[in-house]
């Protein structure tokens, strides 16, 4: 008799019981504000598309003309034959963009983060991680053998107490903006700490590239800061951008040593070039269209303005990304649920990730939404929560 599954299937079956069992919706429209979500018609804010580039008509025309250019697929990896004039063009824009001698494209963030850290550190170095961080990063820190400690969220003196004099490289690393909690990193102070200790300062800016700072620039200039500030950046194109992949912004030296040793770089195809001129013409909509950031952070003003006086749970957050508070995964799941029966996709988060007992609703805006949608999705939640 062969090895059976029955183990897994009372995974399964408890995670059930415990409402933090996953499902897929199956969308069948452009990502935007309407879509269809299993055929029928909702109001999205639950999208990462915070600046309603992913169905802009520029974007695709970009795609589709590059897409007659070069195909659709890559055909190899960048250190092979997969790295073409799109995507040196792209990585020389966000460079000058950021600010930053080099930019190295990754296919995902995922694998940016992971490819990142494991080329960096090794056995014997150490890694400080913020307790909220991504999975991306966390895994990272993992893999790569090197000591691995997390201090408590957002709390400089939890870090400083753990940091102890060494020989070796040390890595401190933030996400610039929480994606479950939407509050941002103390990144100036994380700043000052990581050249007191002589450490590497990284950064994932994967919801605060676009969005943050006065042209989009994300957290680094939402701070003012440079490159000898946070060495290590890491951005995301599939958020704001409203494409696809990720990128580490850094340093020659920085660049040069992941594509000699980052395994999530050097041993995957290469994203597609249509990807990276489509991402090109989204670059320029981010720096010429600023009316879509201070239309963004309007509506993110009106909705706060209306949960608080509505008395509504919502966290403190200065990001696209809104968090309601709900508790336990049982009722997150139902007000989910209930307002999906209304009309609006609104996702529930729980447990694993995030911690047990802090279960909540994730609303995200995007610059495509309208003050009208806004206050429906109000009266809505006012409907579901009482």
């Amino acid at each position: 008799m062969g090895v059976g599954f029955s183990d897994l299937e009372d995974e399964l079956a408890a995670l059930k019981k415990q409402n933090i069992y996953r499902s897929r919706r199956v969308v069948s429209s452009p990502q935007g504000v309407n879509i269809r979500v299993d055929g029928k018609p909702m109001i999205n804010f639950s999208s990462n598309d915070y600046l309603g580039l992913a169905n802009h008509p520029k974007v695709i025309e970009a795609f589709k003309k590059a897409s007659r250019r070069y195909g659709v697929g890559t055909g190899s990896a960048h250190l092979i034959c997969g790295h073409t004039a799109s995507h040196h063009a792209l990585e020389e824009e966000l460079a000058a963009f950021t600010g930053r001698e080099r930019v190295l494209l990754f296919s995902t963030g995922y694998m940016a983060n992971m490819g990142v850290i494991a080329a960096l550190l090794t056995r014997g170095d150490s890694i400080f991680q913020d307790r909220l961080n991504h999975a991306s990063l966390l895994d990272g820190g993992l893999l790569s053998g090197a000591k691995f400690k997390r201090y408590f969220h957002n709390d400089l003196e939890d870090l400083e107490s753990k940091i102890k004099p060494h020989d070796r490289r040390t890595l401190i690393v933030t996400d610039g903006v929480f994606s479950m909690d939407g509050d941002l990193a103390l990144l100036p102070e994380l700043s000052v700490m990581a050249k007191k200790h002589n450490a590497w300062l990284m950064v994932d800016d994967a919801h605060g590239f676009g969005v943050l700072g006065e042209t989009g620039g994300g957290i680094v200039e939402h701070y003012g800061l440079t490159q000898d500030d946070v060495p290590v950046l890491m951005g995301t194109l599939g958020k704001s951008f409203g494409t696809f992949g990720a990128f580490i912004a850094g340093s020659h030296v920085l660049i040069e040593t992941l594509i000699q040793k980052a395994r999530s770089y050097m041993f995957t195809t290469a994203l597609p070039a249509a990807i990276a001129e489509a991402t090109r013409t989204s670059l320029e909509l981010v720096m010429v269209e600023n009316w879509r950031r201070d239309k963004l952070f309007r509506l993110l003003a009106h909705f706060r303005s209306g949960a608080e006086q509505l008395g509504l749970p919502i966290m403190a957050s200065a990001s696209a990304i809104q968090p309601l508070m709900v508790g336990d995964s049982h009722t997150v799941v139902k007000w989910s649920n209930d307002l999906l029966e209304k009309g609006f996709l609104v996702s529930a988060i729980r447990p694993p990730t995030v911690p047990r007992g802090e279960s909540r609703l994730r609303i995200t805006f995007s610059a495509d939404h309208e003050q009208h949608q806004v206050d429906q999705l109000l009266d809505a939640l006012v409907a579901v929560t009482t």
